[in-house]
């Protein structure tokens, strides 16, 4: 799910799950469950912790969690491209002047 996907990049990019949950406005309890239920869904883990002291804990992407980031947005990609087409199709059938999606 992109949530996940969104905390293991706001991992990489803060090397803290406080700062990554920060970052994407979510409770450091959540973004710890997240990242529990990642690494017990792989037989890789996808972050490793260190407890914190004064200045608080670090976390880093395993080797396989970057490859799992990368992968997902590779497939999130090659998807969007494969649905072009038929967005097109439903496209020419919209009224004119009406909304359309940001990026469409």
């Amino acid at each position: 799910e992109g949530v996940s996907i969104a905390l293991l990049e706001a991992i990489a990019a803060t090397g803290s799950i406080a700062a990554a949950a920060r970052a994407l406005t979510m409770s450091y309890r959540r973004a710890g469950l997240i990242l529990a239920n990642l690494n017990e869904s792989f037989d890789s883990r996808v972050a490793n912790t260190a407890t914190g002291g004064t200045r608080g804990g670090k976390c880093e992407l395993t080797e396989f969690g970057a490859a799992l980031v990368e992968a997902y947005r590779e497939v999130e990609k090659e998807a969007a491209k494969a649905a072009k087409p038929a967005l097109r199709r439903l496209q020419s059938h919209a009224v004119k002047g009406a909304p359309r999606r940001p990026g469409a």
